[in-house]
């Protein structure tokens, strides 16, 4: 089971990336990264993209219509990933669910011109599901 670098430099295989991050949602800082962050700041992007996953987890109106799933409680996240297109890029985010707790995502930041969305997304749930934290 790979860990944080070898999840990142996979991620950096896929075509298109731009850079590559793991982030804990609830402090906004960045566990890992690689490659180039969106801004040129990878601390500003980290706690940016945090803040995006902080308020898609926690809004009533994402929740699953089975009913509420509190991800700080150590549950699965209630929202699997967060996709944001640019004109010149794409930004996916994937929840990490752990059995300690799921307060972390991937973020993959991908050339819109060369990269694959759905490609991406189908690999970044893999590596999530793949993940070893610790």
């Amino acid at each position: 089971m790979p860990g944080i670098d070898e999840s990142l430099l996979e991620a950096m295989r896929l075509p298109g990336a731009r850079g590559a991050a793991v982030v804990d949602w609830i402090s906004g800082l960045a566990l890992g990264a690689v490659g180039d962050a969106p801004g040129g700041d990878l601390e500003a992007a980290a706690a940016e993209t945090a803040e995006l996953a902080r308020l898609a987890t926690e809004s009533g109106a994402l929740a699953p219509a089975g009913g509420d799933v509190d991800a700080a409680s150590g549950k699965e996240p209630p929202v699997q990933d967060l996709i944001i297109t640019n004109t010149d890029s794409y930004h996916l985010l994937r929840f990490v669910t752990t059995t300690f707790d799921s307060t972390v995502f991937l973020h993959l930041w991908l050339d819109r011109a060369e990269g694959n969305l759905a490609l991406a997304r189908i690999r970044l749930a893999e590596m999530a599901d793949r993940l070893v934290l610790g």
